[in-house]
């Protein structure tokens, strides 16, 4: 994937930014937050904790709060 981005420098010639077009942020985002979502789903399977169905997990909660 290729994006288009600008980088911004300070009058040191130090970067401080990037200009970038909004739909190759979005895509950027999107992927981070995928990657995020493998990570967190890697490390709930290390925990090696027991898993129940969502619909046990949405009865038991209403049970719990009333």
């Amino acid at each position: 994937m290729a994006f288009h981005q600008q980088i911004l420098r300070d009058n040191n010639g130090n970067n401080i930014g990037v200009f970038m077009p909004y739909e190759d942020y979005e895509k950027i985002m999107d992927q981070l937050e995928e990657l995020e979502d493998i990570r967190d789903f890697d490390a709930a399977k290390v925990k090696n904790e027991e898993f129940i169905p969502l619909k046990e997990a949405v009865k038991l909660r209403k049970q719990k709060n009333g």
